[in-house]
């Protein structure tokens, strides 16, 4: 099931809004066609996407896991910038992408969905 916690969709909306955010989202779909159905989903989100200045940085899928830890391993990671917190609220609360996001939630088995601020490290 897609649904954010309790309270963190509306504390991140609170927060300065002042840079841009790239979301992570990390992605185990559906076994029956989930995949397929994520990328229907994405087809429709582009250009709605583009219409609040988010675009994607990074899509790939994902392959076995290096590490020991208790996680296991993705189906794919989606790296989406968007110009600034507010923008992916406006977006998420649009119309045309709620239509767009039922094809999205039922492509996916599980999710997690990070914000990340944009800064140096690595540089």
């Amino acid at each position: 099931m897609v649904a954010f916690m309790p309270g963190a969709f509306d504390a991140f909306l609170a927060e300065a809004d002042d840079t841009p955010v790239v979301m992570l989202n990390l992605l185990r779909f559906q076994p029956d066609g989930g995949r397929q159905r994520y990328r229907d989903y994405l087809e429709m989100a582009k250009p709605i996407l583009a219409r609040f200045g988010a675009r994607i940085l990074f899509g790939g899928d994902g392959l076995p896991v290096l590490t020991t830890g208790s996680g296991n391993g993705w189906d794919a990671v989606v790296l989406v910038q968007y110009p600034r917190r507010s923008a992916f609220g406006e977006m998420v609360a649009d119309p045309d992408y709620q239509a767009a996001f039922q094809v999205g939630a039922s492509a996916i088995a599980d999710i997690h969905l990070q914000p990340l601020k944009i800064n140096d490290v690595g540089t």
